[in-house]
């Protein structure tokens, strides 16, 4: 190695080092988040312990290299050994790398073990991934019966760059899973359309939902906050404004979320056999489009082609109310339309179709009353 390389590896080292110590100054975190769960503890503890097995091989490997290198170079006129079939090096090597992956796995095997689990919980809820948002169902424990969806709260705005971000940009819901702190949930995970991951850090919990499939993890949080996570699977175009929001309560707290959300569920419940009128029905339709399809078919109803093709204009849009009403409810095969009839209520998919067909260049003046939807579900 020349002088000129010597020193612009000791440059580069230079450079690193100091990056380091500037990241530390300023308070970065370089490490895992800090732990809220016993499992995520646990994993804290695996990537430290196995960070310390690798840099010792790291060291002794490397050591050893750069001082076979240095003591038999060539200017010591260093004769090379001639050897075959040395037996105590082909144990040494069997045996060794053997010992590490022991070593290695038993821990590992032990917190994989305790991750998986998910026997005798306290609360169950089922979490479903749509491209993209989450539904959650509690299906066991004090909050039984409850369902809502989390949809991304951050503004357009922000996102679009005509506002300054937030201090949680894109990682904040409209809806936040509620739990209590101290008992043991267990999340039951599946897709309504493409494979998604729902992902925890500080709780460490991860678990990907597979259409057609129920899959399982659990976490027991031990500290009251609000933790956040995303969906860690490529799921499509707006896969990164997929985000998870837990907020963990105390007991009661968690008891009064409860009976609030449900009372709120219960005033919120629409009578499908009220009859609308087209201006409502297009007031509650643009809300509905605003949380539910705007990001693919944009607020100016022209889409962002081929993939999301405009309803402003659109045949389907302004062909028979049945047709439409078919689309919305079962999606459409192979093409990234989803089916919204579990999604949305008898209401809010006569609204939404009430509202795309009297909006932009859509004049149809039709109008879908829940009572249609609800029949077209038989």
């Amino acid at each position: 190695m020349g002088r000129s390389s010597a020193r612009q590896c000791a440059a580069w080292a230079l450079g690193v080092l100091a990056a380091a110590f500037s990241g530390l100054a300023l308070g970065l975190e370089w490490n895992l988040q800090p732990a809220v769960t016993r499992i995520a503890s646990d994993v804290h503890s695996l990537h430290e312990y196995v960070m310390i097995v690798v840099t010792v091989i790291f060291v002794g490997v490397f050591g050893f290299m750069f001082y076979s290198v240095f003591a038999h170079r060539k200017d010591k006129n260093h004769k090379a050994a001639k050897w075959h079939e040395n037996t105590l090096v082909e144990v040494l090597w069997t045996v060794i790398p053997l010992v590490i992956l022991v070593v290695i796995a038993w821990p590992a095997t032990r917190v994989v073990i305790a991750q998986k689990d998910t026997t005798n919980p306290d609360i169950t809820i089922k979490v479903t991934g749509y491209q993209w948002k989450w539904g959650y169902d509690y299906l066991r424990g004090e909050g039984e019966g409850i369902s809502f969806t989390a949809l991304l709260a951050t503004p357009r705005d922000q996102i679009e760059g005509r506002a300054p971000r937030g201090a949680n940009y894109l990682l904040e819901v409209d809806n936040e899973l509620v739990v209590p702190v101290g008992k043991k949930v267990r999340m039951l995970t599946t897709a309504a359309d493409v494979i998604h991951s729902w992902w925890i850090p500080a709780f460490g919990a991860k678990q990907d939902a597979i259409p057609g499939f129920i899959r399982d993890t659990h976490f027991r949080a031990e500290k009251t906050g609000v933790y956040r996570g995303q969906c860690v699977e490529l799921c499509g175009k707006e896969h990164g404004f997929m985000p998870i929001v837990v907020r963990v309560v105390t007991p009661e707290e968690y008891t009064q979320w409860v009976g609030e959300r449900k009372k709120a569920i219960a005033a919120a419940a629409d009578d499908p056999n009220k009859e609308w009128s087209l201006d409502e029905l297009k007031a509650r339709g643009e809300k509905v489009y605003a949380a539910n399809c705007v990001a693919c078919h944009q607020a100016t109803g022209k889409g962002t082609p081929p993939a999301f093709p405009p309803l402003d204009g659109s045949k389907v849009v302004q062909g028979p109310k049945a047709a439409q009403m078919d689309v919305v409810m079962n999606g459409r095969q192979n093409t990234p339309m989803a089916a919204f009839g579990k999604q949305l209520s008898d209401v809010e998919v006569a609204a939404v179709i009430t509202f795309t067909r009297n909006n932009w260049g859509n004049k149809t003046g039709d109008l879908v009353q829940p009572a249609e939807v609800k029949a077209a579900r038989k």
